[in-house]
């Protein structure tokens, strides 16, 4: 008789530790006193590379981007600052230079009298007379700036017709401006004299100057330089470009003597006083 086969033992399971260590599974050595184990000192490096700057193309170019960045601030802040007269049209430069050769022209005459009448104060001879004469010559300055004595002089007549009416307040004001601008030293508009405080107001009718009503023509005379004055009312821009926009027209007569004889009435100011003169030194 054939013995049975006995049944083949069960192999056993593999535990922990029966199992052989792969190479990643190798224990790791302590590290010693004062050394980090090799990952952290890895992390560190990385990040110390990282934070520190290469010489490369991106960086380059970023220094070069800032460099000319600032050069452009640094040009666009100059010509900011140099832009006042640049942006200003032809007609308008035309008008400052003007200006400011009949301001500088005026102010020439009037340090030449005033350093002669010095002169003449100075030198003792008919001092008297010297002072009486420049006060009196002062007294008639400020009566034809103040408009309370008749004036003549060289100057122009400009005349304003305006039949559909549209010339407005505002228009005639910047023409008695463009008037002062050329250096106009005596003016009358209509029957009215124009002082410090003359002032322009549109009406129903027509205009009013300092309350007086005036209607078309309207009848600028001027005392001045005259042919200083006509061309000021003739640049592009001016007076007459004004006044011919609006269907209007505008003449200017220049004239070799011209009379002023409209006069302003002195009304005593009700909150101005003059400031009293010093008595003593140091006060």
């Amino acid at each position: 008789m054939t013995q049975p086969t006995p049944p083949p033992e069960p192999t056993p399971e593999p535990t922990p530790e029966s199992t052989p260590a792969g190479p990643a599974q190798q224990p790791t050595a302590p590290a010693g006193p004062g050394q980090q184990p090799p990952a952290r000192q890895s992390s560190w490096r990385t990040v110390f590379r990282m934070g520190r700057p290469r010489a490369t193309r991106a960086n380059l170019f970023a220094a070069l981007l800032a460099i000319v960045l600032g050069f452009a601030l640094a040009t666009q802040v100059q010509q900011t600052q140099s832009q006042g007269l640049e942006q200003l049209r032809e007609d308008e430069l035309v008008r400052i230079l003007d200006d400011v050769n009949q301001d500088a022209s005026r102010l020439g005459n009037d340090a030449r009298a005033l350093e002669l009448t010095r002169d003449r104060l100075a030198s003792g001879a008919n001092s008297s007379a010297e002072a009486l004469r420049a006060a009196q010559q002062r007294l008639d300055t400020l009566g034809i700036l103040a408009g309370t004595v008749p004036a003549e002089g060289p100057g122009i007549v400009l005349t304003i017709d305006d039949p559909a009416g549209k010339v407005t307040s505002a228009l005639l004001l910047d023409a008695l401006q463009e008037l002062r601008d050329a250096g106009a030293e005596a003016v009358q508009i209509g029957s009215v004299r124009v002082v410090a405080d003359t002032y322009f107001t549109d009406t129903p009718g027509g205009v009013e100057v300092s309350g007086v009503p005036v209607k078309s023509p309207y009848v600028f005379k001027a005392i001045g330089g005259s042919a200083t004055m006509a061309s000021a009312m003739d640049i592009p821009g001016g007076v007459n470009e004004s006044v011919r926009r609006l269907g209007a027209v505008s003449t200017v007569d220049q004239r070799d003597s011209l009379s002023i004889t409209a006069l302003h009435t002195l009304e005593e100011p009700q909150y101005a006083r003059p400031v009293p003169a010093a008595t003593g030194a140091g006060k």
